[in-house]
C-alpha cells in the first residue's frame, strides 16, 4: 500500500484520493485506513525516506568546504529530488497539520538550510537579502514543471535552478545555462 502510494502522490500530487490509492493497492479502503487513519499519516509514512535524502543532500552541503558551492549543489539537488516526486514536493511545501513527524524534519532540514545560507552570506557570495522563504519559493516553482517523462521534468529542473541560482549570486555571474527542456505547450493551458 506504501509503495503504491509514493507512486500516486509522485504521478499525480497529494490531491489523489484515499479510495483510490486502495484502488489502485487492490484493498478496500478500510485496510488502507487501519494502518494510515489520516491522509497526512499515509503521506507521512509515503515520504519520510525522501525527508530523510533531502536532509542528507542538505548535510552534504554543510559538509562542503565552501559554503556557497554547498549553497548551490543543494538547490541543484533538492530541484531535482523534487522533479522526479510532484508528491513530496507538495508535501514539503505544506503545513501538513497533523503530519507533526514531517513538519519536524522539513523544519530540521529548513534549519541547516538557513545555517547553510548564513555561511554562504559570510562569504559574500549569496545576496544578503536571501531569506529562507526564496528556497520555497524556488521549490515551488520548480514544482510546477510539467514534462512528458521524468527525464525531461529533470532537465527542465536544471535549467530552472541554474537562473534561480544565478539571480541568488551576490555578484552575479553569467555562465551558460544547462540545456534546454523540450515541454509540451498544452501543460500552459
Amino acid at each position: 500500500m506504501l509503495a503504491v502510494a509514493r507512486t500516486t502522490f509522485a504521478e499525480q500530487g497529494l490531491d489523489v484520493a484515499m479510495r483510490e490509492i486502495a484502488r489502485r493497492a487492490a484493498v478496500g479502503p478500510a485496510t488502507l485506513y487501519r494502518p494510515f487513519p489520516t491522509k497526512e499519516v499515509l503521506i507521512t509514512e509515503a515520504f519520510r525516506e525522501q525527508m530523510a535524502a533531502c536532509t542528507a543532500i542538505v548535510d552534504e552541503g554543510l559538509t562542503d568546504p565552501d559554503p556557497w558551492h554547498g549553497f548551490c549543489l543543494v538547490i541543484e539537488k533538492v530541484c531535482e529530488m523534487h522533479a522526479r516526486d510532484r508528491g513530496f514536493t507538495a508535501a514539503f511545501v505544506s503545513a501538513l497539520p497533523r503530519a507533526i513527524d514531517f513538519a519536524a524534519d522539513r523544519e530540521q532540514a529548513l534549519g541547516k538550510l538557513a545555517d547553510l545560507a548564513r555561511r554562504a552570506k559570510a562569504t559574500g557570495k549569496l545576496r544578503p537579502d536571501f531569506v529562507l522563504d526564496d528556497m520555497i519559493m524556488v521549490l515551488m516553482a520548480n514544482g510546477g514543471i510539467r514534462a512528458t517523462s521524468t527525464a525531461a521534468a529533470v532537465t527542465a529542473s536544471r535549467r530552472f535552478a541554474a537562473p534561480q541560482i544565478q539571480g541568488m549570486r551576490a555578484q552575479p555571474a553569467i555562465p551558460p545555462l544547462p540545456p534546454a527542456a523540450r515541454l509540451p505547450l498544452e501543460v500552459m493551458t
